[in-house]
């Protein structure tokens, strides 16, 4: 038997220890007796196993190979003490040779596994560098079709550059001096007949000219000194007015109060002619009669006013001039700036009062204090006691509705006119009974020639403000704005015969269409109607959309770079990372802007009705919209196919084809990324790398939300597309929503510093965007909840079946949001981003769903985004959900209800997890 060490030998009779390392062998007292015991020992062990080895036959081979004459151990019987030693030793050799031997065959086994691996590494990576190199022939290919297709576009291209509307404006040579027209022909005006349209260009950006009030002071009687400095105030602020009357379309003159019949008509009359732009008959001059009292009246009875429009809140109908003259509320708000505060929220839709009324006749006084009967001999005073009478069986009717109807005044009476409807009790009573109120019933002037007054305009001012849907008994009236307000939306008008079935149709009106009547109040009140700055402006917008002439330009953020003008910033070749998947996603396009003012001249006519009561916005024009008319299929193949690139050429197909071009039902596009930054220029750099190669990618915007520059020798990434690091003039979360000049794109991704999407991902985002383009279309998800223990709402990013939110560190939208976010929503919403410094998502989502009424979309499965080794973010912070809790609950405040809505569906492609033969292709392989 061999062993490794030799060390032992087990002869069966006992164990006996050679030590050759040990130095009791030079020992001669223990040499002899060793040696006598080996020599009996030995011989003895092996006549035992030869005489087992040939009875047992079953154990021979193993017992035999004990005595093989080949082991060198067979030969110990006969070895010599001084030949041991040697043996041994040749033993350790051999062994040593043998491990040495074993030793140099392992690393050579090892040497030849990791050239095998090497070898297969380089093949597995020449086969993707294949898949690659193929991949990227297809889109050179298809970038190639493309281009050459944009070519051919070019030469055939008939139509100039769309640029926004250039300026031309009226001369000295438009100022003629015509005859005045007489007191009949002055009744007769209307635009075609008594405005001057030749000074007017659709080109002139409608210049405004407004007298000044201490120069050319009207004789009607002292200007109020609120309508004096908020008017001029106003005015001044409004961007269309200019101090060179040559160049004006129309011309502005402040009127006084006029009170009773003190006003001295012909000197007033006089003053007018004389005004040094009047030119014989007036035209193009608005004569704004902005009272505060309930008792102002129409100052232009009896006075040649010749072709000058009229506006103010009394009109008698014979004096009015529809289509020309304007109706307008009594300036009975504040100068300007937000008007959120001290409004009611929405909901409930049902409140206290289903129906509520506080005024006085002063005609039927007497007869209602039951001391005499009223003169039958007056028909309209008749009437009017019929529907008092019938008003009043209303509270006693058999429901469970309440109403609040009060026709006598407390006290000394009411204020206003003593032949209509005056106004009861404390501006603070009345608010209060409004804030109670479902309805609120506004009474029409007694006589049908008068078809407004301020007492009447008060209260349907009141009464949308404070949330109480006014029904107005009585159709001859004329409501403020009527040509471009859609009152239907928030009023409703009935003649004085439905009274006996008035209650039948407040009680029919449902939750739904009361909130939306409620909200549509609010939003006109807000807009146009509640404050001096807002109203003027809304004039001045009403005469221009008559005109036809487009608004300004809305205005954009200068982007100014955080390099001089001599610094040149530098590159480096982008660390590409390996790409996540081996598709085409699309050309490679070299950056092109969108097409934009292509609708200068017909939104306000295609659009008019949204611009004014859907979006709230006739006072700027943009350069596009995200609710732009999409054409008919067919037109893509005929006549209007430029920029258009139906997939395989409109034949269709799968992933393949489908990846050569966008399709859809939009021209081709591309998309900017803008992303918000602060100190963290590492993972900066890392995220502008992955964006090497992704297709549609026009332009990444850097807003540098940090007063530290960035370091000179900071190396950019070389992405093949522009990088605009943009200076922000202070650290404000609200910089992500600027709209700033450079962004050339309808679309626009906003993206965290720190969020690693996959570039197909981005892609499929941009192409479900270009279908949804009035929405939020992004990835992470959240949702509100409403707080069961406490009330209010919560924000929640658990794992939901519901969400009503898309985040904005990973979100597509359209630009023109991201003027309505820094310029037309409420500044208080983001002071409160600014106070946090959180919740710009949120309000972005609030604003959107607020002008949409439609939840966001949400794209892949993507919940949340994870940034190894990146730096803690802000979301990370205690405080951060608990302010995100306050900041739903103060937004609901400032719109008047939560205007975010649920969605139980995301978006994934079409071919998603569909089977295919193997000769097609998904249009993504993972989306």
């Amino acid at each position: 038997m061999r062993s490794n060490s030799y060390g032992r030998l087990n002869t069966g009779g006992g164990p006996v220890q050679v030590n050759m390392a040990g130095g009791w062998l030079l020992r001669p007292s223990r040499i002899v007796p060793t040696i006598l015991l080996i020599l009996i020992i030995v011989p003895l062990c092996a006549h035992y196993y030869l005489s087992k080895a040939v009875n047992d036959s079953s154990l021979g081979h193993e017992r035999h190979l004990l005595l093989d004459p080949s082991d060198p151990l067979a030969d110990l019987s006969g070895l010599k003490c001084d030949n041991a030693k040697a043996r041994v030793q040749e033993l350790f050799s051999i062994k040593a040779s043998v491990l040495n031997e074993l030793r140099d065959m392992e690393q050579h086994r090892q040497q030849l596994q990791e050239n095998i691996a090497s070898a297969t590494s380089r093949i597995e990576s020449l086969r993707q560098e294949e898949s690659r190199i193929k991949t990227e022939l297809e889109r050179l290919k298809t970038s190639v079709e493309q281009a050459l297709l944009t070519q051919r576009e070019v030469f055939e291209k008939n139509m100039p550059q769309i640029v926004a509307p250039l300026r031309i404006t009226a001369t000295q040579k438009d100022n003629i001096p015509l005859p005045l027209p007489s007191s009949d022909s002055v009744s007769q005006c209307r635009m075609h007949n008594c405005f001057d349209y030749s000074k007017c260009s659709l080109l002139s950006n409608f210049p405004v000219y407004n007298y000044d009030v201490d120069k050319y002071r009207m004789p009607s009687s002292d200007l109020e000194a609120f309508v004096k400095i908020t008017v001029k105030q106003a005015l001044g602020y409004n961007a269309q007015v200019t101090s060179d009357p040559i160049e004006a379309c129309i011309f502005v003159v402040l009127m006084g109060e006029s009170i009773g019949s003190s006003v001295d008509k012909v000197n007033l009359e006089e003053t007018l002619h004389s005004l040094p732009y009047w030119n014989g008959d007036g035209r193009n001059h608005v004569l704004l009669n902005l009272g505060r009292t309930f008792y102002s009246k129409n100052i232009f009875e009896g006075v040649n006013t010749g072709r000058a429009i009229t506006v103010q809140s009394h009109f008698y109908s014979h004096l009015y001039r529809p289509g020309f003259d304007l109706v307008t509320p009594p300036l009975l708000g504040l100068p300007g700036g937000d008007l959120w505060q001290n409004l009611p929220p929405l909901v409930p839709a049902k409140r206290k009062y289903l129906l509520s009324f506080q005024g006085e006749l002063p005609r039927l006084r007497n007869y209602l204090d039951k001391e005499e009967h009223p003169l039958s001999s007056n028909p309209q005073i008749r009437e009017e006691v019929a529907v008092v009478e019938e008003l009043m069986q209303l509270e006693h009717t058999h429901t469970d509705d309440q109403f609040l109807l009060q026709f006598t005044c407390q006290g000394s009476g009411g204020y206003g006119d003593l032949e209509e409807w005056q106004m009861c009790e404390t501006e603070s009573r009345r608010t209060q009974v409004l804030r109670d109120s479902t309805f609120c019933l506004v009474m029409a002037p007694l006589s049908t020639f008068e078809i407004t007054t301020v007492t009447l305009q008060a209260r349907i001012y009141e009464a949308i403000k404070y949330g109480a849907i006014p029904v107005i008994l009585g159709n001859h009236v004329e409501l403020p704005l009527s040509e471009t307000i859609d009152w239907l939306k928030l009023t409703i008008v009935l003649p004085k015969a439905r009274v006996t079935e008035l209650h039948f149709l407040l009680r029919s009106v449902s939750d739904g269409d009361i909130l939306f009547m409620r909200r549509q109040g609010r939003m006109v009140w807000e807009r146009f109607l509640g404050s001096t700055q807002v109203l003027l402006d809304s004039i001045l917008a009403t005469l221009r959309q008559r005109l036809n002439i487009p608004a300004l330009p809305a205005a954009e953020e200068p982007s100014v770079s955080v390099f001089n003008g001599s610094f040149v910033p530098l590159k480096s070749d982008a660390n590409i990372p390996e790409p996540d998947t081996d598709e085409n996603l699309g050309p490679i396009e070299p950056p092109f802007p969108s097409i934009v003012f292509t609708r200068n001249y017909t939104t306000s006519l295609l659009n008019g009705y949204e611009i004014w009561n859907v979006w709230g916005d006739p006072f700027n024009l943009y350069p596009n919209l995200p609710t732009n008319p999409i054409l008919p299929t067919e037109a893509k193949f005929s006549g209007s196919k430029l920029g258009f690139r139906p997939i395989n050429a409109g034949s269709g197909g799968s992933g393949k084809e489908f990846s050569e071009s966008l399709g859809g039902n939009s021209p081709k596009e591309q998309f900017t990324i803008v992303m918000l930054t602060y100190e963290r220029e590492q993972v900066l750099l890392n995220s502008l790398a992955r964006l090497y190669g992704l297709p549609y990618l026009n332009k990444v915007i850097v807003v540098w939300n940090s007063p530290k520059l960035p370091p000179e020798d900071l190396r950019w990434p070389d992405i093949k597309v522009p990088i605009q690091v943009i200076r922000a003039e202070r650290n404000s979360l609200n910089n992500r929503f600027l709209p700033y000049s450079e962004i050339e794109t309808e679309a626009v991704l906003s993206v965290d510093d720190d969020a690693h999407l996959r570039h197909d991902e981005i892609v499929f985002g941009f192409r479900v965007w270009r279908e949804e383009r009035e929405r939020i279309v992004g990835f992470p998800g959240r949702y509100h909840a409403w707080d069961l223990n406490y009330g209010g709402w919560l924000y929640n990013s658990n794992y939901s079946c519901e969400l009503s939110m898309v985040l904005t560190g990973a979100a597509f939208f359209h630009k023109y949001y991201a003027s309505m976010y820094s310029h037309v929503m409420p500044q208080a919403i983001r002071d409160k981003v600014d106070e946090y410094v959180n919740c710009e998502d949120i309000a972005m989502n609030f604003l959107v769903s607020h002008i949409t009424r439609k939840p966001p979309v949400k794209v892949t499965s993507r919940w949340t985004f994870r940034c190894p080794g990146c730096p803690v973010s802000l979301s990370e912070d205690d405080s951060h959900f608990t302010e995100r809790h306050s900041c739903i609950n103060f937004f609901t405040q400032v719109y008047g209800y939560n205007p975010l809505l649920n969605t139980q569906y995301r978006v994934d492609s079409v071919l998603f997890k569909t089977r295919l033969p193997h000769d097609k292709q998904k249009c993504f392989k993972f989306i």
